[in-house]
């Protein structure tokens, strides 16, 4: 808030000021001190007059209107009264002997009442200058008082009594209070009734402590309201609102209470406002605030929302407190009088007065004062001061003009600051002014003078210094005017707009609207210009080409119109009122020509008035001098970040971007919203704004590959028309297309839009008008729809005028004789239609009419077109239909239809012909009816058994199986039931003729659980136990299975136990295995069975570690009976299996697999006459003697031998020492016994060094025959070429059984033998690659320890 002045007299320092300002006008203050006068100002603290008075000044008031002041002093009978409008001060004798204490004049009349010190009343009339004393009234002193607007008077005095007197100083109510009254004041309760016309309550403040309330129509129950202690005492209270009460409090508290009934003595708000002592309040009810002031500072609510605070004022030079608070009955100017005697004047409202040119922006900041700023430039605002009250301003470039009544003063805003220039006088009271760089235009009784501001010292013609507008011979008033930087705009009363060129100094342009111009608004540029009219109605109109746009949805309220001055928004522009903004969009150029949209509407805060908007931000002026800037709601997309907004507030501004043809902005909102339906939005606002670059980025993103080609093809065109029908056709408003392309440069178009959109009708009227070489094209089409929707008459019609008889389009020709012949049929003309189709080149028109005869029961005729239309299979069913056999017959060879084939047969059937028949039956593959016929008719079995075989037919096995019973081959009968799937018929069979086991056999593994149950029961009974077994295990009975089995008598092949086993390792069963265990041991019949049965059950029950301990033990006993290759293959099967299953190969296993490996390769290479090799092996299976107990002289003989024939001599010489012990010498073969004593007496201990060659782990050199390596401890994989150990160098693995094997032995054994030495599968050189990287097969771990 302003400080307007303030007031400070050296006679009135250190006391409290009396004042009061004049009613209704609020143009002066009346002040009076502790000295003998009263000083008046005017509202800029100029003084105007002072009445010098014998005594101090009691008591003051105004009257209704503000004409007259009257004053009572100390000291005096007389009232003063000071006329405001002739500046002169009279006296009015009271007629009173005691001292005059009260004075006040009436709210509505020209009354003033006085009171006296001793109770008595005048009354005192103006009008009439009657007087009426009423001697009385009260006892003592009246203190206070007020008028009712029914000119009710009521009275306090000390003698505690209130009386409500009429005009005439009759008491009315009289009433006692418990202590001093203060304060009386009138007002309306609220009460649910209002019954009560008028000011029926009496509120009065008692003894500073309560609230005495008093209603005059129910005297008797009077209210009075005290409040809490800690307040203090009351003040001032003042009522508002609809029976509102606010009261102040001495101790700063500050209190609003209701009066009506349900509500009285709740607090609504309470507030402590001042921290040591309030000594006033105020209320404005213009302004709708309430002032309190207290301690140094004045606060200011707003009486809507008190909570909020409205302002706060800190007065720091005012140390000894604040005194009272008053406000001017229109709330510009609020004074405040302090303790030590000052008045400070404060500005709260300012009448909103301002205008803009461009971004300029000119408004009223104090009473004298302009401030003329320009934020968008950023220019500093600069302040004019000026030196009237101003009712209009006006600004310009370079000007500001502000004025009153007929008088406007103009002023030069340069850069070295504020020039006055000059003042002018017009010939009536100036309503509004409007500025440019040279002309001002300002707007007088139904009249626009223009004139230079600064034209005299120019050099401009005469007559253009200065005109009047309307001409003299116009009849005309002007309402409303405009000025742009080069034309003058003016509305009248008639609805002409005018359009005034400066430059050329005459009239451009004139628009005729039915009713009368009330408002002007032209945009920046003057092409484009909002009115309002008579009717509230707005529109939008362009002088550039006279067209005129109403604006939709105006509201009737709107005040005026503000355009965007940003230079990118040309066409948006608002409309306001008290309350809201409505923001509209002009869009010139869409699809659907040149229209007004209204975008939306923002909420205006109170008391706001528009008066510039750029990018979307309105600046508005306020009532208390300053500017406040709103962003619109439609313009919410451009300001704040969009990263922190959900998707639905992006997705809600995009519309609003749209609108305002916000394309950028559009565009990035798309990017981050990246959601299809968005992107959809903005390509079809592009094609609708017809933005065709951006419509095909927009669809590249949407990837809409159609629309971009689309657009890419038309993107070039100049003609608007021809672009814009393209964009609506693409948006699917075809009709409007239509018109545009008819408008357009190229007409066809239309014809082409509905041809390719085949709305015939409509394409053939644009044909006759445009094209009427394209008639016979069209109507051809239009003849194929026809017929389509079954109006055969104007089908027939179009498909005539369709035939143009040019060779040149044969084609065209053939499809609407065709059409006709179709047509001819339909239409009953079957003989033209038939011939034509005939003659007709055409296959498919054949079978088309062929067709349609046969849906109307023509069937000789269809038929006939059918066979020369070639489709043998439609001619030959129509001639059944025909029962006409030997066409059918004829045509058959060229049928493929089985059906046909099928009515044939049963016709032959019919008419006994079974042989042609079945083959009629075969070719329409009808098989069962062919097996029937072979079966009773040709009795030919053998055929039908193969048609059974072949085709899996089900009803023909039936049959087939029925034809065996009947020959009693219950065999073949069983087979075909099975295969016919009627295997409850086959068991039944199968057991009343013995035939179960064929049974079983024919139902193989395709039987189901039930089945295979049945055919174990039955063998149950029969007591075969291998057979029902067998079932048992099948239906996965196997308790009962393993039952069976152990029934059966042990055979040679035991097949028996072989099936218990597998059973048993199926069954998974601890119980069942135990039971067979028991078996195989002997345990229930006394005879062990065959270790191979239980190494069998272990394996079969994955049993591998139980099986493998099986496996050694029957290795042994192979070994022990020599059968030296079976032990091999036991051990070598089991050692696969257990590394099959990645568990650890016992090490007795491995030993001995390596040992009966050594013997076999000693055969090996002796046959291959590799004696060296094969003496190393015999030395090591002689070193393990003890594992062949059944051959052991024979093995140390070859040792002997083969160690000598290799030259090992020493190691000859000990086997043979050892063959001389007494239990091996007589055993010894006399071939060699001999040769062998020979050695033993003469030895020969010379011995060929054994090659040594590295470990494969270690790289230790050790001998080659040597499987554990004295460095590294492990023991060595060794080759089954060789029996030696593995050399990493020369490493590879059989390929089935991936045991290792030296690489170059491996291929030079295999020159010779065809199978690997281990595991005898056959084997070539091609098939043994050589390993490089070893590394995978030493795992030194493998082994059991």
């Amino acid at each position: 808030m302003k400080r307007v002045f303030t007031l400070s007299e050296k006679a009135w320092q250190g006391s409290c000021l009396q004042y009061k300002w004049q009613k209704t006008l609020g143009n002066y203050i009346a002040v009076a001190g502790p000295d003998s006068s009263v000083k008046i100002f005017d509202r800029h603290g100029q003084r105007r007059n002072e009445l010098n008075l014998p005594g101090k000044c009691l008591a003051m008031d105004w009257d209704k209107d503000g004409d007259t002041l009257a004053v009572i002093a100390d000291k005096s009978s007389s009232i003063y009264l000071w006329d405001a409008n002739v500046n002169k001060t009279s006296q009015l004798d009271s007629g009173m002997r005691d001292q005059m204490s009260f004075i006040l004049w009436s709210k509505t009349a020209s009354l003033l009442a006085v009171g006296t010190a001793k109770g008595n009343l005048l009354i005192y009339n103006q009008q009439t200058s009657r007087k009426i004393p009423v001697l009385g009234k009260h006892t003592k002193r009246i203190t206070c008082g007020c008028w009712s607007s029914q000119n009710l008077l009521a009275l306090g005095s000390e003698d505690r009594n209130v009386t409500v007197s009429n005009h005439e100083g009759d008491t009315i109510r009289q009433t006692q209070v418990r202590s001093d009254p203060a304060d009386v004041q009138f007002s309306v309760m609220k009460t649910d009734e209002r019954a009560s016309p008028g000011e029926s309550t009496v509120s009065v403040v008692v003894g500073r402590k309560t609230l005495f309330l008093f209603n005059l129509n129910d005297p008797d129950n009077p209210i009075e309201l005290a409040f809490q202690q800690r307040y203090g005492t009351i003040i001032a209270y003042r009522w508002y609102g609809d029976g509102y009460i606010m009261i102040g409090f001495s101790q700063g508290y500050f209190v609003v209470i209701s009066t009506h009934i349900r509500e009285i003595g709740q607090e609504l708000f309470q507030a402590h406002n001042h921290k040591d002592s309030l000594t006033s309040i105020a209320i404005s009810q213009s302004l709708n605030k309430a002032a309190s002031c207290g301690d140094n500072c004045i606060k200011i609510h707003d009486l809507t929302e008190l909570k909020d605070m409205y302002a706060i004022v800190n007065l720091d030079d005012e140390t000894k407190g604040l005194d009272q608070l008053s406000w001017t009955d229109d709330g510009q100017l609020l004074a405040i009088s302090s303790q030590r005697g000052t008045l400070h004047v404060f500005l709260t409202k300012l009448p909103i007065l301002g205008d803009t040119c461009g971004t300029r922006v000119a408004y009223l900041t104090s009473l004298l004062e302009v401030t003329v700023a320009n934020q968008v430039e950023g220019e500093s605002p600069i302040a004019v001061e000026v030196e009237v009250e101003p009712n209009f301003i006006g600004v310009g470039p370079d000007h500001v003009a502000v004025g009153m009544n007929n008088r406007a003063w103009f002023y030069a805003l340069g850069d070295g600051g504020v020039e006055k220039l000059k003042d002018t006088e017009y010939l009536g009271t100036v309503a509004s002014m409007c500025l440019n760089s040279d002309y001002a235009a300002a707007l007088f009784e139904g009249k626009v003078q223009l004139h230079m501001i600064e034209g005299e010292e120019q050099e401009v013609q005469e007559d253009r210094q200065t005109r009047l507008f309307p001409g003299r011979d116009d009849k005309c008033r002007i309402l409303a005017h405009a000025l742009t930087a080069d034309f003058l705009f003016y509305g009248t009363d008639t609805g002409v707009i005018q359009c005034f060129y400066m430059e050329d100094w005459q009239y451009v342009n004139e628009h005729r609207h039915p009713v009368g111009i009330r408002k002007l608004c032209p945009d920046p540029n003057g092409t484009r210009l909002v009115f309002i009219d008579d009717k509230n109605d707005g529109f939008l109109y362009c002088p550039v080409n006279d067209s005129v746009y109403e604006i939709p949805n105006f509201a009737p309220t709107i005040k005026g119109v503000l355009w965007e001055n940003w230079a990118m928004d040309k066409g948006v522009f608002v409309a306001y009122d008290d309350d809201k903004v409505y923001t509209y969009a002009f869009h010139k150029d869409t699809i659907q020509g040149s229209k007004i949209i209204l975008a939306g509407g923002t909420k205006l805060p109170f008391s706001h008035k528009p008066l510039l908007l750029y990018n979307g931000e309105l600046t508005c002026q306020t009532a208390s001098g300053k500017t406040s800037s709103v962003v619109l709601g439609t313009h919410g997309f451009l300001h704040g970040t969009w990263k922190d907004q959900p998707p639905a507030e992006l997705t809600r501004m995009l519309p609003q971007a749209l609108m305002l043809k916000r394309f950028s902005e559009a565009w990035e909102l798309c990017k981050v919203l990246n959601s299809t339906d968005s992107w959809a939005e903005l390509g079809r606002a592009c094609l609708h704004h017809m933005e065709v670059e951006l419509a095909i980025r927009v669809f590249r993103m949407l990837r809409s590959v159609g629309m971009v080609m689309s657009l890419e093809g038309i993107k070039g065109i100049e003609d608007q028309n021809l672009l814009a029908g393209h964009l609506a056709m693409f948006t699917n408003d075809f009709n409007q297309a239509q018109d545009l392309y008819l408008a357009s440069t190229c007409p066809i178009a239309a014809l082409e839009m509905r041809r390719d959109l085949q709305h015939w009708d409509s394409a053939l009227q644009l044909a006759k008008r445009l094209a009427p070489t394209q008639i016979p094209f069209i109507s051809k089409e239009y003849a194929i729809q026809l017929e389509f929707v079954g109006d055969y008459v104007n089908a027939l019609a179009h498909y005539e005028k369709g035939i143009t008889g040019d060779n040149k389009f044969q084609e065209h020709d053939e499809a609407c004789v065709g059409g006709v012949a179709r047509m001819s049929i339909r239409m009953g003309d079957i003989r033209r239609g038939a011939n034509q189709a005939i003659k007709h080149p055409s296959r498919l028109l054949k079978k088309d009419c062929g067709m349609i005869l046969e849906s109307m029961k023509q069937f000789s005729e269809a038929a006939q077109l059918y066979e020369k239309g070639e489709y043998y299979d439609k001619a030959a069913s129509v001639y059944i239909r025909c029962k006409n056999w030997a066409k059918v017959g004829e045509l058959l060879p060229q049928v493929t239809s089985p059906k046909i084939h099928l009515q044939y047969a049963k016709a032959k059937e019919a008419d006994g012909r079974y042989k042609e028949a079945a083959v009629a039956y075969e070719s329409a593959k009808d098989w069962d009816n062919v097996i029937r016929v072979q079966l009773d008719h040709l009795n030919n079995p053998e055929e039908a058994v193969r048609i059974v075989r072949e085709t899996q037919s089900i009803d023909g096995a039936k049959m087939v199986a029925r034809f065996f019973l009947r020959l009693s081959d219950y065999g073949s009968a069983i087979q075909f039931l099975v295969l016919s799937k009627c295997n409850d018929e086959a068991f039944q069979l199968a057991q009343q003729h013995s035939q179960m086991e064929v049974y079983a056999d024919i139902i193989g593994s395709d039987a189901t659980m039930e089945d295979y149950q049945s055919i174990a029961l039955y063998f149950e009974g029969e007591k075969r136990h291998l057979q029902a077994g067998k079932f048992f295990q099948k239906c996965g009975q196997y308790s009962r299975a393993l039952k069976h089995f152990l029934k059966c008598p042990n055979t040679d092949d035991n097949l028996a136990i072989e099936m218990a086993i597998e059973t048993v390792g199926q069954a998974k069963d601890e119980a069942l295995t135990g039971q067979l265990i028991d078996y195989l041991m002997g345990e229930s019949d006394g005879m062990p069975k065959d270790a191979k049965y239980l190494f069998r059950l272990y394996m079969a029950l994955k049993h591998y570690r139980e099986a493998a301990r099986t496996a050694i033990i029957i290795a042994r006993e192979e070994q022990s009976a020599g059968n030296y290759r079976n032990a091999h293959d036991v051990l070598f099967s089991m050692y696969t299996e257990l590394q099959t299953h990645s568990i650890r190969i016992p090490a007795e296993m491995a030993t001995n697999l390596m040992i009966l490996h050594s013997y076999i390769l000693v055969k090996v290479h002796v046959k291959r006459g590799d004696h060296l090799k094969g003496a190393r092996m015999l030395i090591r299976v002689s070193n393990n003697i003890s594992k062949f107990p059944s051959h052991i002289v024979p093995i140390l003989t070859s040792a002997v031998i083969e160690c000598h024939r290799a030259g090992l001599k020493n190691s000859s010489f000990s086997f043979a020492a050892m063959l001389m012990r007494p239990e091996y010498r007589n055993k010894i073969d006399l071939k060699y016994k001999k040769k062998i004593e020979a050695m033993v007496r003469r030895p020969d201990t010379s011995e060929l060094e054994e090659e040594t060659t590295p470990c494969p782990y270690c790289n230790f050199m050790l001998p080659e025959c040597e499987l554990l390596c004295p460095g590294c401890k492990n023991n060595l994989p060794y080759c089954i070429a060789t029996g030696r150990h593995m050399v990493k160098e020369d490493w590879s693995v059989c390929p089935h059984c991936s045991f290792p094997a030296l690489h170059s032995e491996f291929l030079g054994l295999l020159e010779t033998e065809s199978v690997c030495p281990m595991c005898s599968e056959s084997l070539s050189t091609e098939q043994v690659k050589k390993i490089t990287d070893c590394s995978s097969y030493l795992q030194p771990d493998e082994l059991e320890q």
